[in-house]
């Protein structure tokens, strides 16, 4: 492994509940050792470029019920393109080579597995964007 690759692994956070065993799908043992702990890595970036694409949306989310604000939340994730390549970017540029390998043989599974881990996590912080976003 070359520097960069165990530099990146060793910022990634240790998730105790993170489950891998022989009798798991491949997409699913790298979901939990991959893509959950760069997930929990870029928690704070993520919530920070969520509330940046509520600004840059009029603060729509803001006037919500709450199960809107869900629907939104997986709109904007599932949807918008141009979001969810920047969400996806995100993750993707702290692979390791090996695990960026990995990715590129199935993608397309291993992108809802992204997305998922994504908009789960912009849900369980739904209350961190209550209110409306404003320049000082």
């Amino acid at each position: 492994m070359n520097d960069r690759d165990e530099y990146l692994v060793a910022l990634r956070p240790e998730i105790m509940g993170a489950r891998v065993d022989e009798n798991m799908s491949d997409e699913e043992r790298f979901q939990n050792t991959s893509l959950r702990p760069i997930a929990k890595l870029q928690n704070d970036l993520i919530i920070a470029v969520f509330k940046n694409y509520i600004k840059k949306h009029k603060n729509v989310f803001c006037g919500l019920t709450a199960h809107k604000r869900i629907d939104y939340i997986e709109n904007a994730v599932n949807r918008d393109q141009k979001f969810r390549n920047s969400l996806k970017g995100m993750l993707m540029g702290q692979f390791t080579i090996a695990e960026y390998q990995h990715y590129i043989t199935n993608s397309s599974a291993l992108n809802k597995r992204m997305m998922n881990l994504v908009r789960e996590r912009l849900i369980s912080n739904i209350q961190l964007f209550e209110k409306p976003v404003v320049d000082l």
